[in-house]
């Protein structure tokens, strides 16, 4: 067993220069595993992020959310990847999200060896086993064209795995008590919830989505598929071509979320999603959203995403909801999860603030507008045409993203 010690005052010029920072640990051949401790001072202003980076590749990141984590062949606290330490130079990775004026002293401990107790493993399995499956609410069949029938999805939530309260068997029974047919699971900077979730899916009969928010100051992004994990720290316009070819589908967060709100240059290489309805989005009167998406290019398809991290969140999983034309004749939760990428990739999808709210359909060359009389349906272009009964159809005519608005000018539904 040996201990590597780091003791260090880190200041606001450390903080300019980076905001990641990376220590050195030697892992001897054979390493039985890594135990990792951040003690941070309990100072006000003091936020710090903590990850690993492998000799091999990246293995997990807890951001703020944790201080001490492990790694074993065979297990690894939440957030990380177990597996094989493979000898060489690993990296405690530091992330300087907030430091006083002063500036603030880290001490890290990394220890090689046996592991006698990996951090938050039996509590992660414990309130896993707790987690029963819940009744589905009566399903919602909406009009579809031939060879698709409509899903109900979210592709924003959080989990143990990162900063989230709960683990994902938690996020599944949400889903499904929500009424949704798939979830997103996108936790930061991280792909270690991916190796539980087809299992999980199963169990609770919900496609759970392989998803990794892509996390920085400057922006949050969320790239979809099982394509490895996509290094945070490298330019956001790097993001774009590396999710596609790794065969992902990269969606930018929350654009307009406050302190997350997307600043990252990305020198025109546009990602293919958009979360243009975000749990943020409180009143829908104001209209910066749709201007955003407007702004940016209404050929972007659009997504919802609630954003869950715990009770305390802003909306519940599925609010909003985002509704999928997928192939019919996928049905298992094995099924969903690729067939619900193809819909993104083929822009087929449509957004209503919860599972039984208000929604307009685009259905091949028709628009099918359900339960909301006396609105208007606008067009890129800017034509608006009146809807005034709960059930009405209009010519698909106009390619990109349309809205749904109330009489008094709230957004109630958006449509690709």
């Amino acid at each position: 067993m040996a201990v590597t010690s780091f003791k260090r005052r880190w200041t606001l010029d450390d903080r300019a220069e980076s905001v990641w920072h990376s220590l050195p640990v030697d892992i001897p051949p054979g390493c039985e595993g890594l135990l990792v401790t951040l003690t941070v001072p309990a100072v006000e202003g003091v936020v710090i992020d903590l990850g690993c980076e492998g000799a091999n590749g990246w293995r997990g990141w807890s951001g703020g959310a944790r201080q001490t984590f492990a790694i074993t062949p065979t297990a690894a606290t939440p957030g990380y990847l177990p597996g094989e330490l493979e000898p060489g130079t690993w990296w405690v990775v530091l992330g300087l999200h907030r430091l006083p004026i002063e500036g603030a002293e880290l001490i890290v401990e990394a220890t090689t060896g046996p592991v006698s107790v990996v951090p938050g493993l039996s509590e992660y399995a414990a309130a896993t086993e707790a987690v029963a499956v819940p009744p589905r609410p009566p399903r919602r069949t909406l009009p579809s064209a031939d060879g698709l029938r409509w899903i109900a999805g979210d592709f924003h939530a959080h989990s143990l795995h990162s900063d989230g309260s709960t683990p994902i068997a938690n996020l599944a029974a949400l889903g499904v008590a929500a009424g949704l047919d798939v979830l997103a699971c996108t936790d930061h900077n991280t792909e270690a919830h991916h190796l539980e979730l087809p299992s999980v899916g199963r169990r609770f009969g919900i496609g759970l989505i392989p998803g990794q928010e892509v996390t920085t100051e400057s922006g949050h992004a969320n790239a979809f598929g099982t394509i490895g994990v996509i290094d945070f720290r490298r330019p956001a316009a790097e993001w774009v071509p590396e999710v596609a070819r790794r065969g992902g589908l990269l969606s930018i967060n929350h654009p307009l979320g406050g302190d997350c709100s997307w600043r990252q240059p990305l020198w025109g290489a546009h990602p293919p999603l958009a979360e243009i309805w975000h749990s943020s989005w409180l009143d829908r009167r104001w209209g910066g959203p749709i201007a955003w998406w407007e702004s940016w290019s209404l050929s972007t398809t659009p997504i919802g995403g609630s954003d869950w991290h715990n009770p305390s969140s802003l909306s519940q999983p599925g609010t909003p909801t985002t509704w999928l034309a997928v192939d019919a004749n996928a049905k298992t939760p094995d099924e969903l999860v690729p067939a619900v990428l193809e819909a993104l990739t083929a822009g087929r999808t449509t957004i209503s603030a919860g599972y039984n709210a208000p929604v307009v359909l685009r259905n091949a060359n028709e628009f099918v507008i359900l339960d909301a009389p006396n609105t208007v349906l606008i067009s890129p272009d800017g034509t608006r045409r009146p809807i005034r009964t709960a059930f009405e159809t209009l010519p698909a005519d106009h390619p990109g993203g349309h809205v749904l608005v109330t009489h008094d000018g709230e957004f109630i539904s958006l449509t690709h």
